[in-house]
């Protein structure tokens, strides 16, 4: 049998939960609850749109013009988002991961990114996703395979769904108190604020309406339970829809409402909620005024993150 496009999939069920993971990126390309779509979703035969639902690492998010120091070296990437032209969302996304346990309700996948020009570190990748009734948790763990420390970030990428509608037909609640500010152009960071200096594009620390508010920003500061989660919920006019929750090891959350060109398909169809441990452009941590989050792992050793997507009805 031909392996589709998307990689060998896994699905997974759980009481009244499915989901489908696709080994090409460690990528979740499907999760329901009662039938209803969690996430945007896409075919196995589809090359994945817009990262949708991988998993990121050694980085999320950008690394500004793609060039970084680290250990008073200096380093250049190559420019995977050539309109703006910066490194995006790391190096997994396109890997090829292996089955290393799986169940019913649950799989875990590994892969390595191998030291290259750009980012000389050899990193092995350990993902697991699995079911229960709460939801679908995912945790990333990754093992520094060099005899050197190395700077390390990890995310996630879904689009959830509320419901029926686009993203300005969905209540938002984001229990952050500050945004990072990008230039209009390429997205570059400029400066931390509170999110009252646009309210009406960044304060959701009350639940309210979406509406035509245009975001593609990290968000910090975040409000957290006595266990150290933070969540988001985003939910359609009857209350159901959907929570991302997620431990201490993400202090940042990028959020974007997946604006497209008049006329795409794809336009605000669904509202990334992005867990990251790091900030855009992490690696460049010495030019900002604030703890970016960038993770460096001695030779070695290990680190880990988790999140979890679940329905509220």
């Amino acid at each position: 049998m031909v392996t589709p496009i998307s990689g060998t999939q896994h699905i997974l069920r759980a009481g009244e939960y499915e989901a489908t993971v696709a080994s090409v990126g460690a990528t979740l390309r499907s999760l329901t609850y009662h039938g209803r779509d969690l996430v945007v979703p896409f075919g196995a035969g589809e090359v994945r749109p817009a990262f949708r639902g991988a998993t990121l690492a050694p980085w999320p998010n950008r690394i500004v013009d793609g060039r970084y120091t680290f250990d008073g070296a200096e380093h250049q990437t190559a420019l995977t988002e050539p309109g703006r032209g910066h490194a995006l969302h790391g190096l997994a996304a396109w890997l090829e991961f292996t089955v290393i346990d799986k169940g019913p309700d649950h799989v875990a996948l590994a892969g390595y990114i191998e030291a290259q020009t750009g980012y000389p570190w050899r990193l092995r990748l350990e993902t697991s996703y699995a079911l229960g009734p709460d939801g679908l948790r995912q945790e990333v763990i990754v093992m520094n395979r060099s005899d050197v420390p190395a700077p390390f970030g990890t995310g996630t990428h879904p689009y959830v769904v509320a419901g029926p509608g686009r993203v300005d037909d969905w209540t938002l609640e984001l229990p952050a108190s500050e945004v990072l500010l990008v230039t209009e152009d390429r997205l570059i960071p400029t400066e931390l604020a509170g999110v009252d200096t646009d309210p009406a594009r960044f304060d959701f620390r009350e639940a309210r309406a979406i509406g035509a508010a245009r975001i593609d920003h990290a968000f910090t500061g975040l409000a957290r339970d006595a266990d150290g989660r933070a969540a988001v919920r985003v939910t359609d006019a009857t209350g159901a829809g959907v929570e991302v929750s997620w431990d201490a090891s993400c202090p940042w959350l990028q959020i974007h409402t997946a604006d497209r060109p008049a006329g795409d398909p794809g336009d605000r169809i669904g509202l990334a909620v992005e867990p990251m441990t790091c900030a855009p452009d992490a690696f460049n941590a010495d030019r900002y005024p604030f703890d970016t989050g960038l993770q460096v792992i001695p030779g070695g050793e290990t680190a880990s993150a988790s999140w979890r997507i679940s329905a509220l009805v």
